[in-house]
């Protein structure tokens, strides 16, 4: 991994390019095309959206990686709501995967997240790459995901505390901000945006979920 790299603050001039590195990251990953930079777009119009948590990554002047954050929050057995946080897409071009930089990115932005005061994040992931970023399945804190048994363990359902002893030994359910569901509940204005694209082929390969 090449160490000249830089991590700032997305600025409104990155937009169009950091949805266009969000498209290419995700595309025919999790499902034939993908929906993560509509979910960006809306996103930053959103008040759970943290701006200060919205980062980017350039190597040499050119953005290879973005990640964002939201506010969240976790549902306690008795209906009382505690804040929590989550955060993607987390997106690396397609030349740089795999090359670390994906792990500079999130180590990076989960500690400026505790230094502005985040005490919990979780998210949906692949647990063999986030477990070196200190995340474990959310079950094992008595954390569950929303349309899950509660007995269950979640595979893809991750926790960490960045505050030690932030969950104080709580059980509580989580469901993903409504902001993830943009493109879902916004069909029409989702094909406008994404006809604005470059044209690039749809694929239904194997390990895709939807």
């Amino acid at each position: 991994m090449n160490s000249n790299v830089i991590i700032r603050v997305e600025e409104k001039r990155d937009f169009e390019t950091v949805e266009n590195l969000t498209r290419d990251s995700f595309w025919n990953v999790y499902r034939p095309g993908c929906t993560e930079h509509f979910v960006l777009h809306c996103y930053r119009n959103n008040p759970d959206f943290i701006p200060e948590l919205s980062l980017v990554m350039e190597l040499e002047g050119k953005i290879i990686g973005h990640v964002m954050y939201s506010k969240a929050e976790l549902c306690l057995e008795n209906g009382e709501k505690i804040p929590s946080w989550t955060f993607g897409p987390i997106s690396i071009h397609p030349q740089y995967k795999r090359q670390g930089y994906g792990l500079k990115l999130l180590n990076f932005s989960l500690e400026k997240a505790k230094n502005l005061g985040v005490g919990f994040v979780c998210m949906e992931g692949n647990i063999d790459f986030y477990k070196y970023g200190g995340f474990s399945l959310a079950s094992s804190m008595n954390i569950h995901y929303y349309c899950e048994p509660k007995d269950g363990e979640v595979p893809y359902f991750l926790a960490k505390e960045l505050i030690p002893g932030y969950l104080n030994g709580i059980e509580a359910t989580y469901k993903p901000p409504k902001g993830y569901f943009a493109a879902e509940e916004k069909i029409e204005e989702f094909k406008e945006f994404e006809s604005k694209f470059p044209y690039k082929e749809k694929l239904v390969l194997p390990g895709q979920l939807f």
